[in-house]
């Protein structure tokens, strides 16, 4: 069954954020995952939307995803992230 990781994020240093957007696509790409939604325009039809940048990655499972998430490859790339942006992170499994 298919998992998502689905990020709202508060960019901080838009130009040290733009560089780690540069590297995470490979590692997650490593483990299976594609981008859905990466930024974009969003559009509210219901209730309060989240202000922040809105990312969903699918992975084939909840395994793929914490295998991508404890990965080493993974750790050393969110360690560059530390300081450039706050981040709610969620996996969710789909249907």
């Amino acid at each position: 069954m298919a998992a998502y990781i689905l990020s709202f994020i508060k960019v901080i240093d838009a130009k040290a954020f733009q560089q780690y957007g540069k590297e995470v696509p490979s590692v997650i790409e490593k483990f299976g995952g594609r981008f859905l939604v990466r930024g974009g325009a969003m559009t509210g039809f219901e209730g309060k939307g989240p202000t922040e940048r809105f990312v969903v990655v699918e992975f084939p499972s909840m395994e793929h995803v914490q295998t991508f998430w404890n990965s080493p490859e993974y750790q050393a790339t969110k360690r560059r992230r530390e300081g450039i942006c706050e981040m709610r992170i969620f996996a969710v499994e789909g249907v």
